[in-house]
This record gives C-alpha cells, sequence and structure tokens, in this order.
C-alpha cells in the first residue's frame, strides 16, 4: 500500500503517523558480506512494510541502513531478520540490540533461528539468545581461521596468487555493449560464464 504525500514527508523526517504506531510495522533488515550478493534471497517471501538493507562486512561498524532501521522503529514494531549474525557482528552487539528495542517495545523476530523476543521474555529465552548467538559467533570465527590455514597452505605450495577476476577488460567491454543492445543478461551470464550477480557488478 502507497503512503500519501504529506505520509511519505513525514517518514522523510524520521515522524511516524499515529496509526503506523498503533497497528505496528514489520520492518525487515538485510546484511550481505559483499557488493556481489543478491538482498532479495534473506527475507523472500516475508510480508514486511518496510525494508532496510547494508551491504558490508559484518565486521564494519558502519552500518548506515541498520542505525536508520533502528531511528525508525517504534514501539508495537517487528524487526525481522533473516539470522542473528546478519544483525550483529558479535554476541554483545547482539544482546544490547535486542535489549534496547525490545525496551522500546519493539520485538525482533530471527527467521533462520525461529526466535521472536519482545520484552516480556522468560529468563530461558534470554539464556537462548546468548547461547546461539554465540555460537553463530563461534562458527564464524572457525571459518576465518580455515580460510586463514586454507591460503597460507597455498602460499607455501606457491599456488596462491589471490582472487583472478572473471573477465579481462576486453571481455567487460563486449558485455556492457551486449547488455546495452538489450540481450538477455540470462543467457550473457551463462556465456560468459558469470552469475547474474557479477554480470550486474561488471555493468554498474
Amino acid at each position: 500500500m502507497k503512503a500519501d504525500s504529506q505520509t511519505e514527508r513525514n517518514e522523510e523526517n524520521g515522524e511516524r503517523p499515529m496509526t503506523a504506531r498503533q497497528s505496528g510495522k514489520r520492518v525487515g533488515y538485510i546484511r550481505v558480506s559483499t557488493l556481489d550478493q543478491n538482498t532479495e534471497r534473506q527475507l523472500d517471501g516475508v510480508e514486511l512494510d518496510k525494508e532496510f538493507a547494508d551491504k558490508a562486512s559484518g565486521k564494519d561498524t558502519k552500518r548506515p541502513e541498520l542505525k536508520r532501521a533502528l531511528e525508525y522503529l517504534r514501539e508495537g514494531d517487528t524487526l525481522i531478520v533473516h539470522s542473528m549474525d546478519r544483525l550483529a557482528r558479535n554476541l554483545d552487539d547482539l544482546r544490547k540490540i535486542v535489549k534496547d528495542l525490545t525496551s522500546r517495545g519493539v520485538a525482533v523476530e530471527f527467521i533462520k533461528e525461529h526466535l521472536t523476543f519482545t520484552g516480556d521474555d522468560s529468563s530461558m529465552s534470554i539464556l537462548l539468545l546468548s547461547i546461539m548467538g554465540a555460537f553463530a559467533e563461534f562458527e564464524r570465527s572457525l571459518l576465518r581461521e580455515r580460510q586463514r590455514e586454507g591460503i597460507t597452505l597455498a602460499k607455501r605450495k606457491g599456488i596462491y596468487k589471490g582472487r583472478a577476476p572473471s573477465l579481462t577488460p576486453e571481455r567487460v567491454t563486449e558485455l556492457r555493449k551486449r547488455v546495452t543492445t538489450g540481450e538477455r543478461k540470462t543467457h550473457l551470464a551463462e556465456e560468459f560464464g558469470i552469475s547474474r550477480e557479477t554480470l550486474y557488478r561488471y555493468i554498474r
């Protein structure tokens, strides 16, 4: 449903109409790690009133869309996130964000973990948040460690040369020309041996 011009102006100024506060908005937050990743996959099929999406590393504290989402949320709203590791960089941040939001009357729902926190949660729910958040942080640490070990071993063997570009500059020029002539992007991605996300990055 499209808002009228006055409502749009209010939202641009950071204001929300009383009816929105009463009914409660379903607000989605998405974070992807690189510019290549598709933001639509995380909350695909989830009904939302508004969505904020950051394209940044989980280590990056400069996440402007998360800041905007937190400022936008009001009492009665629900923040919907694909998983805990998409919302926070570590366990301390996760607990702080959830606590701050629920204390304002904002519910926080995690799709992957099938968990919703409302501020009226039992001590068991709070413990579960800490445990699952710790597991997510631990998994990320293990992944980074395995990546570093793999790169180190590859360098010792002299086979690690970093990530090579998918296309040469000449092929990129050809790709862009063919896109402008109207050729289907799906077919071009297959022909050039790249993903659609990579194709869109090249034509940007």
